[in-house]
């Protein structure tokens, strides 16, 4: 089953007194730490929706390889309208959701990995009784969600819909803990020195330099879906001349030409992937995939009970 991801940040940190995207949990910032814990558990496609201080977030993670959304109206909206901008670019292009605010950063890969498990149309982790996130959607249930209306946010959304959720228990009070006040600021930082180490692995192609990783590949998919390479490059915060150069530097390591065009017309000029390109692309995904979880064997088998 293909998942994919959903960060809402439009928010304006107002309770916070300071834009809480930004502020560090370690050596990374919230954002950085949500993303990398997404795509450790192999989910590449991860959509941010951004409002407030949109072009500052953007631009810090313009190399996390992820697709950003706009909430233009981030002022006079509630979380649920961000909710809804994600869901209905994702209704199409996969089978489920994961669902998280931003200001929810410290839940496990673990987690993740359970929570996914699950064959439920709606999942939710659940630590000591209380439920937090991320929350586990269908697609087929995002037109349900985006016809509601909005009464009690995407939970009273949730409560409305027909369909049972299951009830994932786990060993994770990170699913818990938010950023709204600077207090809980102080006790995301205190529980953050608690968690355990995990393995993280980058992958990427080289010969002199690597020419291929998966923010190359997110930027394949996005000029497939979207048949534009400018608006491609928009969505990654990449240049248009720069996601060029890097198609270019791609097709020379390759010795052939991954996305074709066609002219104008009324609509304008089309770019798509060859079928060259999509199986290169394929290729390279399950191979990240395996790569991920000989990864995850690994380090049980080598630091099972080090690091408490």
């Amino acid at each position: 089953m293909q998942t994919a991801a959903l960060i809402t940040a439009a928010g304006m940190s107002s309770r916070m007194g300071d834009f809480k995207p930004l502020l560090n949990i370690g050596s990374i910032s919230i954002a950085q730490r949500i993303v990398a814990t997404f795509q450790q558990a192999g989910i590449d496609r991860i959509v941010m929706v951004t409002g407030y201080n949109a072009v500052t977030l953007e631009r810090h993670l313009s190399n996390q390889g992820i697709i950003f959304l706009r909430n233009e109206n981030y002022e006079t909206t509630q979380m649920f309208d961000s909710v809804k901008i994600g869901l209905e670019y994702l209704k199409d292009k996969c089978d489920r959701v994961l669902f998280t605010p931003v200001d929810i950063p410290l839940f496990t890969y673990d987690t993740v990995m359970k929570i996914m498990a699950s064959r439920a149309d709606l999942a939710k982790p659940v630590c000591g009784g209380k439920d937090g996130h991320p929350i586990m959607i269908s697609t087929h249930l995002i037109d349900i969600i985006l016809a509601d209306g909005g009464e009690g946010g995407l939970k009273g959304a949730l409560s409305r819909c027909t369909y049972h959720i299951d009830e994932i228990p786990v060993e994770d009070a990170g699913i818990l803990h938010d950023a709204d006040t600077p207090d809980d600021y102080k006790a995301l930082l205190k529980y953050h020195n608690e968690q355990l180490v995990r393995p993280v692995v980058n992958l990427g192609l080289a010969k002199e330099t690597v020419f291929f990783d998966s923010r190359v590949a997110m930027l394949l998919k996005q000029i497939d879906e979207t048949g534009s390479v400018r608006t491609a490059c928009t969505r990654m915060q990449l240049s248009y001349s720069s996601g060029w150069n890097i198609i270019r530097n791609l097709e020379s390591q390759l010795s052939g030409p991954l996305i074709k065009r066609t002219q104008g017309g009324a609509g304008g000029g089309k770019s798509h992937l060859t079928d060259e390109g999509r199986s290169f692309l394929d290729l390279y995904e399950k191979f990240e995939d395996e790569l991920r979880e000989g990864a995850a064997g690994l380090f049980e088998k080598y630091f099972e009970g080090i690091f408490r």
